[in-house]
């Protein structure tokens, strides 16, 4: 009898580690969820995606999952490319538009300060693109590195996944665009610049893609934009007494190219009295209104004044024409804006309201437990426009896409590009646009 006790234990130990081989043969790891882990954290651990998480683990796919502390969570393999890995040149001799798209990031992935957090929301938005891709049938594989402001970006570069990559994001500090933009130049590796950078490589190496426009860009396109809109309106300029301000560029910029075109204007000031105020607005044209301040206090000062304006003097027409920072007071002037017909100029658009954006918005609360950062542009947003620009145009046009407006193969969220070439080098991102809240409290966007 204990012959045969001891053999059937014997059978039972045989079978259990049959079974805990094929789990070991199957899973990278075994993890057990601790109180504040997250999916994005724990992907980054084990230096997978979360899209491959979710694969291993579809109880996360369902709507209204939550990562609790003591699930168990199976850790996959990372996927390997399905090319040749000899060399990179072997590996890269197949067209992009024919295989597998290799993503770099190397960007601030951090939760040290501000930069990192912003970059980390930027980063999760270039996954959640990578995923709706595969939906459409574009395979894609993402290295990441973090590169912080003290990084030596060099040292970075000598991992042989670098040079295997066919686009990079990155970098955010400009001490270190020039020694990447050299290692893409060198390796054929398209550099994308996605934030603000004082840096004119762009000017010099073909690789570049930078996203960011100069302030005097920015000023000529909205005073281009400005001229052709309202060439039949009478310019009022509100002085708003804010001695912080920097828009004296543009109003000074506008009110030179009006004078050069013979267009009259007048000046106010909103500590004028309601009469001196009302003498500056035309009663036989409508009036299109420009502030010399982007801040909120000044804004709703003049906000007040032209609405006594309007009340006092019913026939007057108003229309108001602003700034980039405006977008961040819509909650709180909505009314205004639609009241006086309203044209902010920009290079983005974050749409609430609109069911793509609140979609993405759900699914990423559902991916990473958190909502997305109060700030303008949305970063999530803009990892998922800038990825799906730019991936799907090298999916359909291989190492030639240049992101020209005939190229561009993506309807944005929030984030619209289009890129012109500088000179003999790289592309610079041209987009212009401006937001209307028409008077029938429409909101449009008016590309240029």
């Amino acid at each position: 009898m204990k012959r045969i006790l001891r053999y059937m234990v014997l059978l039972l130990m045989l079978a259990t580690a049959a079974e805990s081989m094929a789990q070991i043969n199957k899973w990278r790891d075994v993890y057990t969820a601790k109180k504040k882990d997250t999916l994005f954290g724990i992907a980054r651990k084990y230096d997978i995606t979360v899209p491959d998480l979710m694969e291993a683990n579809p109880e996360m796919k369902q709507t209204g999952y939550e990562l609790k502390k003591g699930d168990t969570i199976f850790i996959p393999f990372a996927k390997k490319s399905v090319q040749p890995v000899a060399t990179p040149k072997q590996t890269k001799a197949v067209p992009v538009t024919g295989r597998q798209i290799r993503v770099g990031i190397m960007l601030p992935i951090h939760n040290v300060d501000g930069d990192g957090r912003r970059m980390v929301e930027y980063y999760r938005g270039v996954l959640m693109a990578c995923d709706s891709l595969r939906s459409i049938g574009i395979s894609t594989e993402v290295h990441t590195w973090n590169v912080p402001i003290d990084a030596d970006i060099h040292q970075t570069l000598l991992d042989n996944a670098a040079k295997e990559c066919d686009i990079i994001f990155g970098p955010l500090y400009t001490h270190q665009v020039k020694p990447l933009g050299d290692f893409c130049k060198a390796n054929d590796i398209k550099l994308v610049i996605p934030f603000s950078i004082s840096s004119d490589e762009v000017t010099r190496n073909p690789q570049i893609f930078q996203v960011y426009q100069e302030e005097d860009n920015l000023n000529n396109d909205a005073i281009n934009a400005f001229l052709s809109r309202f060439p039949k309106h009478h310019p009022v300029f509100i002085d708003c007494n804010d001695k912080t301000s920097k828009k004296g560029v543009f109003t000074m910029g506008l009110r030179a190219q009006l004078e050069k075109k013979g267009i009259r204007y007048n000046v106010t000031n909103t500590a004028s009295s309601e009469e001196m105020f009302a003498k500056a607005f035309s009663r036989t044209q409508p009036n299109i209104v420009v502030l010399n301040t982007g801040r909120s206090p000044e804004l709703n000062v003049a906000l007040a004044k032209i609405n006594g304006l309007t009340t006092n003097y019913p026939g007057i027409v108003v229309t108001l024409f602003g700034y980039n920072e405006w977008l961040m007071y819509t909650e709180q002037n909505l009314n205004n804006f639609f009241k006086f017909d309203t044209y902010i100029p920009s290079t983005y658009y974050y749409n609430a309201l609109s069911p793509r954006t609140q979609g993405f918005e759900k699914n990423f609360r559902r991916w990473f437990k958190t909502d997305l950062q109060y700030a303008y542009p949305r970063f999530a947003l803009t990892g998922y426009d800038q990825a799906m620009f730019f991936l799907r145009g090298l999916h359909k046009y291989g190492k030639n896409f240049t992101g020209s407006r005939a190229e561009n193969v993506y309807m944005p969220m929030q984030t619209p590009l289009y890129f012109k070439q500088v000179g003999q080098g790289g592309y610079q991102n041209a987009n212009f646009q401006l937001i209307h809240y028409t008077y029938n409290h429409n909101i449009e966007s008016v590309n240029y």
